[in-house]
Parts: structure tokens; sequence; C-alpha cells
């Protein structure tokens, strides 16, 4: 048994050392997450809490840049270090529970396991809020053993760790409390006055939520349990099961629950009965959540209290298996954090962020912040001095902010601000912007294309337009061949009042993305200018100019599809003869993909290029 543990304990070790070593080292390469991006401006004006989280996580990206410096690493170095204290954790729950060598097997599973194994390369809540997990149910195993002032003191940590992280903690306390009421064992603890003590710790430790709520209209509170939720049946909350599945990995995911409900079973420890209890009920009431929660956002990372509570069980359950799926489960979750991990590295690198520009996988809120940030201030040196910055939404202000190491860039509305419940943050700090007045200094306003749907762009560029007054001619910045395009507006001068004079806006009818193209073929669209028109339509191979398209082609059927999406419709002086068509020749050029685009010449002066979109010559 001695030798099974210390082979157990070397893999662990192994295995710690190896994924944490990787997690530094992409810690230090993956760019800036949008969420870590508000979370450090929230660092960088402290608070108790914030609109749309307690204070924990952003006082751990101000403590991370304060003793590590002003980048990547150092914002995120206190995660990591939490991250890599977890796995250690979960081997002494598991060695007093279910043994020694089981212990350390279960330490390498909560390496691997693919939701935790990648914990820690960004700088987000999950991290404290798992750490707080843990250690309310070290807490709670130990006080089935005995109240003592250790097991209370560990309580209190994680109760109040938990309360100042997030508002999903309230799911950890309620099913803890329900585990302990299920055993006799847990209804004696709960009777100990030294529990209540750290249970009233913990309690204090959601009165800054509470109070920034009572002062603000409950808004925190509005936006995490009511506005984000649609709380009506929806049945794609089935993919739960699939989502999980692959995010722990299909044989490692059966072992945690087929541990879970073997362990609740009368003959197990009232401390196995307690993890088994916890786990289950916590990825059960998430999977019930699934069919009327938000179904928008990403949330498939919820259910993690779950499988810290499962994990020392998991190895009684597997040590039972035959050798070959013991095998296969090692396989797969190894296979697994590779690929998480390996999502990271893909993410980091800029060839193959440019190659997944087509797909729907691509990472858009880690992609073109850094060119951004160079293009912004390349722009900026050439304005008058004092130009202050506007920011389209608090996506570009809180990752522009990082970048120029500047908390203080100004916000206009956009739904995506309330979307995200960080609105009502803004205007606490007055960030909020309404727009520019008559006398306004100089302003360089940066927008991002992608930021809305497509088919209520031009109903932005009108909101835009009643906030700041007329465009003027955009710097256009396509980033990863026009996945990810923003535009650069430089306010100068007063603003003017007038009609809207809006950017560009296009579409290529065919040939379609991915098509199999001729050497010589017909390329058709539409393209408008609200405001100003277009006076030409050049058509692009690859970035340079191909020819010109016959444009002012009559379509009618585009000033219907905008009515819908805006009153009056586009106000392009040339509607309805916005439509171009193209005869394209590839020439003797060679089999293979080219990106064909768009060149769009406004009446008003402006020169603005249309994402490309890729065909194939064979």
């Amino acid at each position: 048994m001695k030798q099974q543990a210390d082979s157990a304990k070397r893999t662990f070790i192994a295995l710690w050392a190896a994924a944490t070593l990787c997690k530094c080292v992409l810690a230090w390469q993956v760019p800036l997450f949008v969420d870590e991006a508000f979370y450090w401006q929230e660092g960088r004006h402290p608070a108790w809490a914030y609109s749309d989280l307690p204070g924990l996580t952003a006082w751990l990206t101000r403590l991370g840049v304060e003793l590590g410096g002003h980048d990547l690493f150092g914002l995120r170095w206190p995660f990591l270090a939490i991250a890599a204290l977890l796995p250690w954790w979960i081997v002494a729950i598991a060695r007093r529970e279910a043994g020694a060598a089981q212990a350390w097997t279960a330490g390498s599973l909560t390496v691997l396991l693919p939701l935790l194994g990648t914990l820690g390369v960004l700088a987000l809540p999950d991290v404290p809020l798992a750490l707080a997990t843990v250690l309310c149910l070290d807490a709670g195993t130990r006080l089935l053993r005995g109240v003592g002032w250790g097991a209370a003191a560990l309580l209190a940590a994680g109760l109040a760790i938990g309360g100042l992280t997030h508002y999903r903690f309230i799911a950890v306390i309620g099913v803890g409390v329900v585990a302990l009421l299920m055993l006799p064992e847990g209804r004696r603890a709960l009777r100990d006055a030294r529990v209540w003590g750290a249970i009233l710790i913990g309690a204090l430790a959601w009165l800054p939520l509470l109070s920034w709520n009572l002062d603000n209209a409950d808004a925190g509170l509005r936006f995490q349990l009511v506005d984000r939720h649609p709380w009506a049946f929806h049945p794609d909350g089935i993919a739960f099961v699939a989502v999980q599945a692959a995010f722990v990995t299909p044989l490692l995911l059966w072992a945690l629950v087929r541990a879970g409900f073997a362990q609740r079973a009368p003959m197990s420890s009232p401390g196995r009965r307690y993890l088994a209890s916890a786990g289950l009920l916590v990825l059960s009431g998430f999977f019930l959540l699934g069919f009327f929660a938000d179904s928008e956002r990403v949330s498939f990372h919820w259910p993690l209290p779950a499988y810290l509570a499962l994990l020392p069980l998991a190895p009684l359950a597997i040590e039972r298996w035959p050798a070959f799926m013991r095998r296969a489960m090692w396989a797969l979750a190894a296979l697994g954090l590779f690929v998480g991990l390996g999502y990271y590295a893909a993410v980091s690198s800029p060839a193959l962020r440019a190659r997944m520009a087509d797909s729907k996988w691509y990472p858009s809120n880690f992609a073109g912040w850094d060119m951004l940030a160079r293009e912004v201030a390349k722009m900026r040196a050439t304005m008058p001095v004092g130009t202050t910055l506007l920011a389209d939404n608090f996506k570009i202000g809180a990752e522009l902010g990082f970048a120029l190491d500047d908390p203080r860039i100004a916000v206009l509305d956009h739904p995506l601000n309330a979307h995200h419940g960080r609105a009502p943050q803004l205007r606490l700090w007055g960030l909020h912007s309404d727009g520019r007045s008559g006398a306004a200094a100089p302003q360089l306003l940066v927008v991002g294309a992608g930021d809305v749907d497509y088919k209520h762009q031009l109903q932005r560029w009108h909101d835009l337009c009643a906030m700041v007054g007329p465009l003027p001619p955009p710097k256009v910045l396509d980033i990863d061949r026009g996945r990810q395009r923003f535009l650069l507006f430089a306010l100068t001068g007063p603003r003017v009042d007038g009609p809207c004079v809006a950017p560009a806006m296009a579409w290529i009818d065919a040939p379609e993305t991915g098509a199999v193209v001729p050497r010589r073929f017909v390329l058709q669209g539409w393209a408008f200018k609200d405001g100003a028109g277009l006076s030409k339509v050049d058509v692009m191979i690859d970035g340079e100019v191909a020819t010109a398209a016959d444009y002012g082609l009559p379509r009618p059927e585009v000033v219907g599809f905008w009515r819908k999406w805006r009153d009056g419709g586009s106000t392009d002086p040339q509607q309805p003869r916005v439509g171009f068509r193209a005869q394209v020749d590839l020439g003797a050029r060679a089999p293979g993909k080219y990106r064909i685009g768009l060149r769009l010449h406004g009446r008003d002066g402006s020169v603005e290029d249309w994402p490309a979109r890729t065909v194939e010559l064979r």
C-alpha cells in the first residue's frame, strides 16, 4: 500500500509541476480578456463592492499589479497562486476521507480535470470562489468529526472569502447547510456556538454587497437574479449534460457522479456522505437551473463547486474499474487539459487567431486589443494636445485603460454596458458620457463595429450621431481579416448638429464565404453610407485593388430591410440605387484561397475597407 501511495504521490507532483509551469507561461502570454480588464479597472477604483461583483476579485488584481508590475503576469499571479494551492488542498481532504493512495490520485484528477486544470490562467472570480468552496468543504468534513476552533476558523474563512467573491456562492452555502442537516453529526455540529460564530463572520462578508445594492436600487441583485435570466422554461437546458461531459471529459464525469451516489450509502463515513450529498446537490441544482436561467452567456463553469466536492471520492469509484477503463479515463482527462491549455496557447498566437477568423470559435474577447492600443496612441499623437479618449462601450474603455494605464476613460451608453451589469458602475465612477457638448475638448472616439449584431448596426450609428453629432471619416482598423473591426473618429472642435453621417455599410451577396469559384466570376451585393452616399466601390483581392465595381444598381429591398430595424430606414441620398456588380478575373493566379473584399469611397472623402471573405480557386 505504501509503495502504491508513493507512486501516486510522484505522479501527482509531476503532473502538478508541469501544469503549473504551463499555466505560468500562458498567463504571461494570453491576451487580456475583457472581464479581466474590467476587474483591473475596479481595482483602480477601490471599493467594498461593485455593480457586478463583491470586491475580492478587484482587490486581487490590484494586489497583483502593485506587487508584480503593470503587465499580464502581474495582474494574474495571485490567481495562479490560489489555483496552484487547490490540488494540494483536495489531497488533504481526500487523505482524511479516503486514504493516502487515493488522496494523491484525487490530486492528480484535480490537476487534469479541464475546468480546474485551466483555472488561474485568467484573473477571474472563479479562482477565489473555488478556494472558498474547498475551505468550506474541508471545514464541513472536520466538523462532522467534532467541532473545534480550527474547523470553525476554516469555515469562517471560507464563508468570508465566498461572500466577498460572487453572488453564486449563495448556492454553495445553501447546499452546505442542507448536506449537514441530512446527517446526525451535521445537525449536532450546527448546535455548537462556535459554528454559528463562523456563520456570523461569513454573513458579515455580505454586508458590503448588501449596502451597495441598498444604495443603488438593488441594481446588482436585479442583474444577477432577475435581468439576466428569462425565468421561463427553455429546453436547451438539456445541453448541460453534453457541455459538462466536454469540459470535464466523459469518463471522469461519470466517475465523479458514480462516486457521489456510491458514497451516499449509510455505511459510508459521515465525511464521505457529506461530500457526496454536497456535490450531487450542486450538480443537480445547476442542471435544473439550466432550463430556466440565462442561456446567452457562458455558464459551463458554474458546477465547479460540485466537482470540488466529488473529487476526493472519485478514486474510490475508479479503483473498481477494469484497467482499460481507468487508462481511458486518464487519457481523456489528460487530452481535455491539453485542449484547454492549447486553446489559451492558440489565442496567444496572432497567426492562429487569424486562421480562426472565419470560424465560430474566434476568440473576439481576447483579440486585437494590443493593436488597437497602438493605433490609438499613434492617432492620438497627431491630434491636439489634451485630446481625451471616448470609448463606445465598457469593453473598449477597460481594455484601452489597462493598455494605457488609464482607468478613467469615458464610456458612451451602449447595450453591452447594461447586458453585462457594468452600466451602474460606470455611472458611479463618473465615466458614463452622454456625448459631446458644444464646447467639448477634442476627443478620439473608439468604436467596436462588431459589438452589436449587424442587423442593429445602422441603428447604433444613428445613436452615436445623436450622442456626438455627425461622424467624420473614420480610421478603420481591421484585425484578423476584419473579424475584429474598430473605427476611430477624430472629434475636433465643437459639436456640429446636422443630419447623421455614418460609416459605410455593405454586404456581398455572392460569392458566399468559402465558395469555390472559377477564374472569372461575378461579385455582387450592396453598399451605402448614410448622410453622404458612396461615389465608388472597388473590389479587393488579398488587400489589393483588382477592379472597380459597377455601382448604383437599384436594390429597393435594401431600404425595406433596414427600415425594419430603424425608424425611417437608411438616409443614403442614393437609395435605392445602392447595388453593385463586378466581373472579377483571378487571371493567372495559382489555385488556392483568396480574400475578396471591398473598398468603399464616400462622397465625404472617406475611404473604408470592408471585411473580406475567403473564396477558393481550384
